[in-house]
Protein backbone atom coordinates (compact mmCIF):
# COMPACT_ATOMS: atom_id res chain seq x y z
CA UNK A 1 0.00 0.00 0.00
CA UNK A 2 1.79 3.55 -1.26
CA UNK A 3 2.29 5.05 2.25
CA UNK A 4 4.92 8.13 3.50
CA UNK A 5 6.86 6.85 6.88
CA UNK A 6 7.98 9.21 9.10
CA UNK A 7 10.82 7.01 10.81
CA UNK A 8 13.12 8.81 13.85
CA UNK A 9 16.84 7.30 13.57
CA UNK A 10 19.22 7.43 16.84
CA UNK A 11 20.53 10.82 17.78
CA UNK A 12 23.92 9.32 19.30
CA UNK A 13 24.05 6.00 20.01
CA UNK A 14 23.25 4.00 16.78
CA UNK A 15 21.60 1.19 18.62
CA UNK A 16 18.87 3.41 19.87
CA UNK A 17 15.91 2.65 17.08
CA UNK A 18 13.06 0.37 17.36
CA UNK A 19 12.84 -3.12 15.86
CA UNK A 20 9.43 -1.66 13.80
CA UNK A 21 11.68 1.38 12.22
CA UNK A 22 14.45 -0.73 11.08
CA UNK A 23 11.34 -3.40 9.53
CA UNK A 24 9.83 -0.22 7.43
CA UNK A 25 13.60 0.57 6.47
CA UNK A 26 13.90 -2.85 5.07
CA UNK A 27 10.71 -3.01 3.47
CA UNK A 28 10.27 -0.20 1.62
CA UNK A 29 10.86 0.99 -1.87
CA UNK A 30 13.43 4.16 -1.40
CA UNK A 31 14.40 6.18 2.02
CA UNK A 32 14.45 10.00 1.76
CA UNK A 33 17.62 11.27 3.74
CA UNK A 34 18.75 14.62 4.80
CA UNK A 35 22.35 13.26 4.86
CA UNK A 36 22.78 10.59 2.24
CA UNK A 37 26.40 9.94 4.27
CA UNK A 38 25.30 9.92 7.14
CA UNK A 39 22.13 7.49 6.50
CA UNK A 40 24.28 4.99 4.74
CA UNK A 41 26.51 4.76 7.79
CA UNK A 42 23.31 3.58 10.08
CA UNK A 43 21.89 1.10 7.40
CA UNK A 44 25.51 -0.18 6.96
CA UNK A 45 25.46 -0.36 11.14
CA UNK A 46 21.69 -1.98 10.78
CA UNK A 47 22.83 -4.30 7.73
CA UNK A 48 20.07 -2.50 5.18
CA UNK A 49 20.99 -2.31 1.62
CA UNK A 50 18.48 0.62 0.38
CA UNK A 51 18.32 2.89 -2.24
CA UNK A 52 18.95 6.60 -1.21
CA UNK A 53 17.35 10.04 -2.48
CA UNK A 54 18.37 13.32 -1.02
CA UNK A 55 15.69 15.30 0.93
CA UNK A 56 17.12 18.34 3.12
CA UNK A 57 15.99 22.12 3.51
CA UNK A 58 18.05 22.90 0.31
CA UNK A 59 15.87 21.04 -2.22
CA UNK A 60 12.47 19.94 -0.08
CA UNK A 61 10.63 23.05 -1.93
CA UNK A 62 11.66 21.24 -5.92
CA UNK A 63 11.30 17.69 -4.34
CA UNK A 64 8.09 17.51 -2.16
CA UNK A 65 5.95 17.32 -5.20
CA UNK A 66 7.96 14.77 -7.12
CA UNK A 67 8.10 12.47 -3.96
CA UNK A 68 4.32 12.68 -3.64
CA UNK A 69 3.68 11.72 -7.18
CA UNK A 70 6.15 8.98 -6.61
CA UNK A 71 3.82 7.53 -3.64
CA UNK A 72 0.52 8.33 -5.10
CA UNK A 73 1.79 6.23 -8.09
CA UNK A 74 2.81 2.77 -5.81
CA UNK A 75 5.46 3.99 -4.08
CA UNK A 76 6.59 3.71 -0.18
CA UNK A 77 8.84 5.42 0.93
CA UNK A 78 10.54 6.63 4.18
CA UNK A 79 11.48 10.17 5.36
CA UNK A 80 14.56 10.43 7.80
CA UNK A 81 17.09 12.89 9.19
CA UNK A 82 20.45 13.18 10.10
CA UNK A 83 19.29 12.21 13.81
CA UNK A 84 15.80 12.16 16.23
CA UNK A 85 12.42 12.71 14.42
CA UNK A 86 12.28 14.42 11.20
CA UNK A 87 10.52 17.88 11.07
CA UNK A 88 11.13 18.48 14.23
CA UNK A 89 13.68 21.24 13.52
CA UNK A 90 14.68 19.02 10.58
CA UNK A 91 13.01 19.22 7.31
CA UNK A 92 9.77 16.73 7.00
CA UNK A 93 6.52 19.02 7.55
CA UNK A 94 6.64 20.49 3.85
CA UNK A 95 6.55 17.00 2.89
CA UNK A 96 4.10 15.83 5.31
CA UNK A 97 1.48 18.19 4.11
CA UNK A 98 1.69 18.13 0.98
CA UNK A 99 1.21 14.31 1.16
CA UNK A 100 -1.84 15.11 3.65
CA UNK A 101 -3.07 17.79 1.40
CA UNK A 102 -2.88 15.08 -1.75
CA UNK A 103 -4.36 12.40 0.40
CA UNK A 104 -1.57 10.37 0.60
CA UNK A 105 -1.38 8.25 4.05
CA UNK A 106 1.33 8.96 6.34
CA UNK A 107 2.25 7.15 9.18
CA UNK A 108 4.71 8.08 12.52
CA UNK A 109 6.71 6.10 14.19
CA UNK A 110 7.80 7.04 17.74
CA UNK A 111 11.37 7.28 18.33
CA UNK A 112 14.37 9.03 19.42
CA UNK A 113 14.23 12.88 19.97
CA UNK A 114 16.17 14.82 22.51
CA UNK A 115 13.72 17.33 23.82
CA UNK A 116 11.75 14.95 25.91
CA UNK A 117 14.64 13.27 27.70
CA UNK A 118 16.47 16.29 28.40
CA UNK A 119 12.97 17.67 29.98
CA UNK A 120 12.38 14.51 32.25
CA UNK A 121 15.81 14.92 33.59
CA UNK A 122 15.77 18.16 34.28
CA UNK A 123 13.55 17.71 37.38
CA UNK A 124 11.88 20.72 36.42
CA UNK A 125 7.69 20.70 35.62
CA UNK A 126 7.23 18.64 32.53
CA UNK A 127 3.19 18.06 32.56
CA UNK A 128 2.98 21.17 30.60
CA UNK A 129 5.73 22.61 28.93
CA UNK A 130 6.75 25.09 25.25
CA UNK A 131 8.97 23.65 23.15
CA UNK A 132 10.78 26.63 21.37
CA UNK A 133 13.21 24.39 19.59
CA UNK A 134 16.15 26.98 17.60
CA UNK A 135 15.85 30.50 18.47
CA UNK A 136 15.90 32.70 15.47
CA UNK A 137 19.83 33.56 15.31
CA UNK A 138 19.50 36.93 14.79
CA UNK A 139 16.34 39.16 13.90
CA UNK A 140 14.00 37.90 15.88
CA UNK A 141 15.30 36.34 19.00
CA UNK A 142 15.17 39.03 21.41
CA UNK A 143 11.44 39.54 20.65
CA UNK A 144 11.13 35.81 21.05
CA UNK A 145 12.67 36.09 24.55
CA UNK A 146 10.84 38.86 25.25
CA UNK A 147 7.50 37.15 24.49
CA UNK A 148 8.53 34.45 27.00
CA UNK A 149 9.18 36.24 29.78
CA UNK A 150 6.32 35.68 31.65
CA UNK A 151 5.68 31.96 30.50
CA UNK A 152 4.86 30.00 33.21
CA UNK A 153 5.53 26.28 31.97
CA UNK A 154 9.00 24.67 31.59
CA UNK A 155 10.77 25.51 28.25
CA UNK A 156 12.59 23.50 25.96
CA UNK A 157 15.07 24.93 23.35
CA UNK A 158 18.14 23.23 21.29
CA UNK A 159 21.23 25.25 20.77
CA UNK A 160 24.47 25.17 18.74
CA UNK A 161 27.93 24.86 20.64
CA UNK A 162 28.67 28.31 19.32
CA UNK A 163 26.20 29.73 21.01
CA UNK A 164 25.28 28.42 24.37
CA UNK A 165 27.39 31.40 26.12
CA UNK A 166 25.29 33.85 23.72
CA UNK A 167 21.73 32.44 24.90
CA UNK A 168 22.84 32.04 28.28
CA UNK A 169 23.90 35.74 28.69
CA UNK A 170 20.22 36.55 26.97
CA UNK A 171 18.96 34.17 29.26
CA UNK A 172 19.83 36.51 32.17
CA UNK A 173 19.08 39.67 30.55
CA UNK A 174 16.07 38.51 29.82
CA UNK A 175 14.70 35.85 32.51
CA UNK A 176 17.10 36.98 35.42
CA UNK A 177 20.40 35.13 36.06
CA UNK A 178 18.13 33.30 39.35
CA UNK A 179 16.25 31.52 36.85
CA UNK A 180 17.15 27.85 36.87
CA UNK A 181 17.82 25.89 34.01
CA UNK A 182 19.48 22.38 32.82
CA UNK A 183 22.03 22.21 29.98
CA UNK A 184 22.09 18.68 28.82
CA UNK A 185 25.07 18.11 25.90
CA UNK A 186 25.45 15.21 23.48
CA UNK A 187 22.48 12.96 24.73
CA UNK A 188 23.13 9.20 24.85
CA UNK A 189 26.37 9.96 23.42
CA UNK A 190 30.33 8.68 25.07
CA UNK A 191 30.55 12.35 26.62
CA UNK A 192 27.17 13.05 27.78
CA UNK A 193 26.83 15.36 30.39
CA UNK A 194 23.94 17.59 32.55
CA UNK A 195 25.06 20.77 34.00
CA UNK A 196 21.89 22.16 36.08
CA UNK A 197 22.01 25.33 37.96
CA UNK A 198 20.65 28.95 38.21
CA UNK A 199 21.05 30.72 34.44
CA UNK A 200 24.22 32.90 36.21
CA UNK A 201 26.07 29.73 37.91
CA UNK A 202 25.53 27.79 34.38
CA UNK A 203 26.95 30.35 32.40
CA UNK A 204 29.80 30.83 34.64
CA UNK A 205 30.53 27.46 33.98
CA UNK A 206 30.21 27.56 30.06
CA UNK A 207 32.22 30.83 30.29
CA UNK A 208 34.85 28.49 31.97
CA UNK A 209 34.42 25.13 30.03
CA UNK A 210 33.91 25.27 26.17
CA UNK A 211 30.55 24.56 25.25
CA UNK A 212 30.94 21.23 22.76
CA UNK A 213 28.75 18.96 21.20
CA UNK A 214 24.60 19.22 20.87
CA UNK A 215 23.23 20.90 23.29
CA UNK A 216 19.39 20.74 24.53
CA UNK A 217 18.65 23.70 27.16
CA UNK A 218 15.58 23.11 29.64
CA UNK A 219 14.47 26.51 31.09
CA UNK A 220 12.05 26.40 34.52
CA UNK A 221 8.68 28.65 34.15
CA UNK A 222 8.28 31.89 35.26
CA UNK A 223 7.76 31.37 39.50
CA UNK A 224 4.21 32.32 40.89
CA UNK A 225 6.93 32.81 44.16
CA UNK A 226 10.27 34.21 44.59
CA UNK A 227 13.07 31.45 45.36
CA UNK A 228 14.83 28.23 44.97
CA UNK A 229 14.16 24.86 46.20
CA UNK A 230 18.13 23.89 46.40
CA UNK A 231 20.89 25.20 48.90
CA UNK A 232 22.70 27.55 46.58
CA UNK A 233 25.74 25.59 46.10
CA UNK A 234 26.02 26.54 42.34
CA UNK A 235 26.33 23.85 39.39
CA UNK A 236 25.26 20.53 39.91
CA UNK A 237 26.74 17.39 37.71
CA UNK A 238 24.65 14.82 37.10
CA UNK A 239 27.29 11.81 36.23
CA UNK A 240 27.30 7.61 36.29
CA UNK A 241 29.83 5.39 37.75
CA UNK A 242 31.77 5.06 34.52
CA UNK A 243 32.22 9.27 34.43
CA UNK A 244 29.28 9.71 32.41
CA UNK A 245 26.60 12.85 33.08
CA UNK A 246 23.51 10.90 33.95
CA UNK A 247 20.12 11.43 31.53
CA UNK A 248 19.80 10.44 27.85
CA UNK A 249 19.12 12.49 25.42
Amino acid sequence: MPKLYIVPTPIGNLDDITIRAVNVLREVDFILAEDTRTTANLLKHLGIEKRLRSHHKFNEHATVGIVAESIAAGHTVALVSDAGTPAISDPGFLLVRTCVEAGIEVETLPGPTACIPALVQSGFPCDRFCFEGFLPQKKGRNKRLQELKDEERTMIFYESPYRVVKCLEQFEEVFGGDREVSVTREISKKFEQTVRGTVAETLAYFRENEPRGEFVIVLSGRPKSVGRDDDGSGCRRSDDDNGRSGGNI
